[in-house]
This record gives structure tokens, sequence and C-alpha cells, in this order.
């Protein structure tokens, strides 16, 4: 009992074996995995650092100057579009005391002063004055061209903006992978491409980051349990899910589960609007998609890039997973829209998305608690010892002719949370990108 102890409290995070934490052949998880702070801090380190993280959507920087304020991990970042048309992500820490130097969440700016002492930096990061700087002259180590803002590299697939501070991750095209033939559902079913709707949703929840992006990765199991009275209140009947017609796709810990029924998540916004245009432009989204993925579009369905971006086919929210600590996140939330799409359709978007998965929402306020309680059972000793079924599905693995990634058949499978997990087991095991396979 003792030794027990002494392993739970002395854990050296670095130490671990995350393949034995995250046994995804047996279907069995680790607890610790949601609870330990240290393990979470080098989550930061080996996940959020290293990943490409989402940052915003094109649509957000339309003039130069235009910028918003995120986070990837828990470093602070300014994303801004700079005079040349480019958008930058550097860090939102002053290299001369490390004061931030933005506080707004949104906006339009020339460049960015730090309030302490008044070193300002340009669109794109640069140091490009400071307070009285002529009594800097005499400093031999002051370089105004080395003291900009840390900069990450930033890449964009599709109006989808993602950072990363790792120089020797991948391309953000090998990165998602094959996993871009599931994006395409929402991001290239219209010529005009995409937008976000003006303005986000921010809230906070006492949940571990994982289980929320578990749960969008890939789990209709609990949408007929979880979410029955809302459903009933939307349908007048619960959910039900064609074993025929799902199926589950994983690339890399990047996943989705997704129906072919066309309208099924369209349905819960209780806008016939949506629903009328989804049924109308059928055709048109299978010129550009094929008659499959065109099904997909409004279908029951949910998807999470690796780690922490979200979304759900059909209701067009997108999500980030903002990690907090290791039993906290910050819910970000918008409406993603195709740019060409009649002003009410978008409207009716918004509406049907504040009244489904909104802080207040029918949908979200059933998550949320549940995630809640997932995360804060495991204070709990006795209770951290025990492990979590993940075995649903384990045979279900099927060839398919068209879909890529690896393939399940019935959403309702525990198959991509464990290779959610299986992806981060390696990248928490893993010392840098060369000993990952990012095919």
């Amino acid at each position: 009992m003792v030794e027990t102890f002494q392993r739970e409290n002395n854990l050296a995070a670095s130490d671990l074996d995350f393949h034995q934490l995250v046994d995804v052949e047996a279907g069995w998880i680790d607890r610790r995995i949601f609870w330990n702070t240290d393990i979470y801090q080098l989550e930061l380190e080996r996940i959020f650092a290293r990943c490409w993280c989402f940052v915003g959507h094109e649509s957000q920087f339309i003039e130069p100057g235009d910028f918003l304020t995120t986070y990837i991990g828990q470093d602070a970042v300014i994303v801004a579009k700079d005079r040349k048309g480019e958008v930058n992500v550097f860090l939102n820490s002053c290299t001369h005391r490390g004061n931030r130097v933005c506080f707004a969440e949104t906006g339009t700016a020339r460049q960015f002063t730090c309030n302490f002492h008044g070193w300002a930096f340009g669109l794109d990061g640069g140091l490009v004055s400071i307070h009285e700087e002529e009594h800097y002259s005499g400093c031999a180590n002051f370089d105004k061209s080395k003291l900009g803002l840390h900069r990450a590299r930033t890449e964009s697939y599709k109006g989808l903006i993602f950072a990363t501070f790792d120089p020797k991750a991948p391309s953000l095209n090998e990165y998602l992978g094959d996993y871009r033939y599931y994006l395409d559902v929402l991001l290239d079913n219209d010529p005009g491409g995409t937008e976000f709707l003006e303005g986000n949703v921010k809230s906070r929840l006492r949940s571990n980051w994982k289980f929320a992006a578990e749960n969008f990765v890939g789990d209709a199991y609990h949408a007929g349990w979880t979410h029955a009275s809302a459903a009933a209140a939307i349908f007048g009947r619960g959910v039900k899910v064609n074993p025929e017609k799902s199926f589950q796709a994983s690339v890399n810990g990047h996943g989705t589960e997704f129906g072919l029924d066309l309208i099924g998540n369209a349905m819960a916004l209780g806008e016939p609007e949506v629903v009328d245009y989804l049924k109308e432009n059928e055709a048109r989204f299978a010129e550009r998609l094929g008659k499959l993925r065109a099904k997909m579009v409004g279908s029951m369905s949910s998807a999470n890039v690796f780690p922490n971006l979200a979304y759900l086919p059909g209701l067009n929210t997108w999500r980030t997973w903002l990690p907090k600590g290791a039993h906290e996140i910050e819910l970000n939330t918008w409406v993603l829209v195709n740019r060409d799409a009649p002003k009410s359709l978008k409207e009716a978007y918004r509406r049907g998305i504040s009244r489904t998965f909104s802080p207040t929402g029918m949908f979200e306020s059933d998550d949320g608690e549940n995630w809640e309680h997932c995360t804060h059972s495991n204070a709990g000793v006795v209770t951290r010892r025990q492990k979590l079924h993940y075995g649903l599905g384990l045979d279900s693995a099927i060839d398919h002719e068209e879909f890529p990634g690896k393939i399940h058949r019935v959403q309702l499978n525990d198959a991509n949370q464990r290779a959610f997990y299986k992806r981060w087991a390696d990248l928490m095991s893993a010392s840098d990108w060369s000993s990952l396979d990012n095919n």
C-alpha cells in the first residue's frame, strides 16, 4: 500500500509507459491520464507545443490589422493579419518582462504595445519601437531584430488556420493526411467556401480536455441515453442509429463518426430552412464531393481533429477544448456556414446552435455535466486505481473501397476513442516527430 501511494504521488510522467496506461489492444484506460497534473504538464509539452492546433478561420481576418487572441495549450497567442495579407501567430508575451501585450479578444490594431515599458510589436510580431530607446544605445546585446514576439509556424486548410511551435512538425497537409477527405464534407461542398458567423461563445467546464475530445471523435453511444429528453422534445422520439448506414473513420487520432442520412444532425436544429437547403442542394454537393460524401453534409455525425478541434456536421458548430489545467477547459464555439448561403439560412444556423449547442443549449448542458463528473470522480484515490473500459467493437474493423483511414461499421463503437488514445500515447512517448508515423 505504501509503495502504491508513493508511485501515485511521486509520479515522474516522462518515465511512464503511456502505452500501458492506454491499452488499446485490450480496451482499458488508466484513469490517471485524466487527473494527474504531471501527465497534464507533459501533454502541454508533447502534444500542444508539438501538434498543429486550430487558431482561427480566414473569415475572421478580412483587413490588415484584424486580430484575435487565443491559446495553444496554455501558451497565449495573438493571431493577426499583416499588411502583406499574411496571417501570423506569435506569443502574447513581451520579450522584455513577459507581460501580456494584448488583452482584447478581437479587434483591429496597427501594432501591439506592452503597457509595462512601452515596447511595441508589429502585426508580424517583430519589435518595431520601444519607449526611450536612446537609453539602449550602449547595450551590447540589444538587437531589435532578435527581440520580436516568438512566432509559430502557420498554415491553413480551406479556410481553417492552424499553428505549431515545433519547427520539425510535418506540414499541415501531412498532419491532416487522409482526414482531409472528411473535412471537405463541410469545407468544400460549395465553390464559395465557408465562413464563421461573427462572434463566438466562451464557457468554462470543470472537465479534462480529453473527455470532450473523445466524445466528439466518436461517441454516438451516448446520444440515445444522455440526449433522450432533448431528442424527444425536438423529434418526438429517441435517437436511433441505422447500423447499415453508419461508420467510424480515424486517421492518426483525427476521427469522425457519421451516417449517410443527409439530414440527421440538421433536424436537431429545429430550423426547417436548413433541412430544405440540404435536400435541395444534395445533387450539387454530390458534384463536388461524390454521392456518398454528399449524404454526410447534414448527417448524424460528430468529429474531432487531434488534439482539440471538434465539429458537428449538419449542426455546423465548431469548437475548441482549450485546456486550463488538468481538470478544466475553456470551450470556444463558432458557427460555420457556406459563405454564399442566403442570409436567412445563416441566421437559422445561428438560432439552431443557440438552441442546442450553447451553454444553455438542450444538448450541451447534458454533455458538460457528464464530462465534469467523469473528471472529478478521479479525485478519489481508490477510484483512480480502477481502469475504464473502452472495449466496445474491438473486432469491428472493415475494408471500404471509398472511405480512407481505419474504418469501423456502426457508430456505436469505442474504435475511434481507442485510435485517439493511441495517438495520444504515441505522442506522449515520442521525443520528436521522427519516431512517429505521420501518414
